[in-house]
């Protein structure tokens, strides 16, 4: 696995307790940020890493098959566990069952999902500021971890109360703030308004850590200057491009992009993880998506794709995968 530039300049930085080699992060995605996707993106520079969104619900009344989702590695540390709920006393509970499991304890106040919302989970938090303070205050009672929020800009463009939930989440005792500056309305649609990140950093004087639209590290390096973050966190951008992070933490402004042989031994090296974690049914089912990203703005990538999507044992994607980028090489 492609370990750390030497050359690459560190950002020190401290969330609570926690002190961070740099201030360069993964988002907590669904069905993304498995332990396989982070041990890749965090050999290529990561500075924290955190784990699929976990509902609070399932922690505490499901706990075995929700538990499965906090599997995790020496490799990939420090992780941060990523909680969703509406109850503050279910949150608490479950907060106190990860005590052991990460670094540092994440809200999720952002979640744009329907079916996330529809149980007061997510964004819409954002519409009860005094639930989210109760929430905050509760998790915050229960655990000595660093604890971190992630919200939205607003519920939608009339309703942008981010500074509001950034304050309230600093008076609870949150260490840390991440802001999408998107509306639970935009969804992903739109450009995420950077703007809001600044002001909010402008506003508390706990660490704000930006997020939204960031798919080059030329994108990483301008939110930092337009916005004083005290860290990005990277999200789609990262899908199928690792060296997304690398080149953000590397010196230089103009960095090279992969060759194809690069891909490959990377692709593969990820189907091998996800074989050795999850074993070759789930395999099969979920690193098509992965295999078909690593393919991106490559020439043959439509053919490769419907190949990989026709696969039907993880020999023959790991086949399929060779066969492209030998060819594209």
């Amino acid at each position: 696995m492609r370990k750390n530039c030497a050359n690459q300049p560190c950002h020190f930085m401290r969330i609570g307790s926690l002190t961070l080699t740099n201030n360069l992060f993964l988002a907590p995605m669904a069905g993304i940020s498995d332990l396989p996707f982070r041990q890749i993106t965090k050999a290529f520079g990561a500075g924290l890493v955190f784990s699929e969104m976990i509902s609070a619900n399932g922690l505490v009344f499901d706990g075995r098959r929700t538990r499965a989702l906090l599997r995790s590695s020496a490799q990939e540390q420090p992780l941060a566990v990523q909680l969703f709920g509406s109850d503050p006393d279910i949150l608490a509970r479950a907060a106190a069952l990860v005590e052991d499991d990460g670094a540092l304890l994440d809200i999720n106040m952002g979640c744009p999902v329907k079916k996330v919302v529809r149980g007061g989970a997510g964004s819409a938090l954002l519409r009860e500021p005094t639930r989210a303070a109760a929430i905050l205050r509760a998790v915050r009672r229960v655990t000595a971890r660093p604890l971190t929020v992630k919200i939205r800009s607003g519920w939608d463009g009339v309703s942008l109360n981010f500074l509001e939930i950034g304050r309230i989440a600093q008076e609870e005792g949150a260490d840390a703030v991440t802001l999408h500056p998107r509306t639970r309305a935009e969804g992903f649609t739109g450009k995420a308004r950077w703007e809001h990140i600044r002001e909010l950093k402008a506003q508390l004087r706990i660490p704000v850590i930006g997020s939204g639209d960031l798919f080059q590290a030329a994108d990483v390096h301008t939110m930092r200057q337009l916005t004083s973050c005290d860290a990005v966190m990277v999200a789609r951008g990262s899908y199928g491009n690792p060296w997304l992070l690398r080149d953000s933490l590397a010196a230089t402004t103009a960095p090279q992009p992969p060759v194809p042989a690069e891909r490959m031994a990377v692709a593969l090296e990820h189907l091998e993880l996800h074989l050795e974690h999850f074993g070759a049914h789930r395999t099969l089912g979920e690193m098509r998506k992965h295999l078909c990203w690593y393919s991106r703005g490559l020439s043959g990538a439509a053919s490769y794709r419907a190949r990989i999507n026709a696969a039907t044992s993880v020999e023959a994607l790991r086949e399929a995968t060779r066969a492209f980028f030998l060819a594209e090489s």
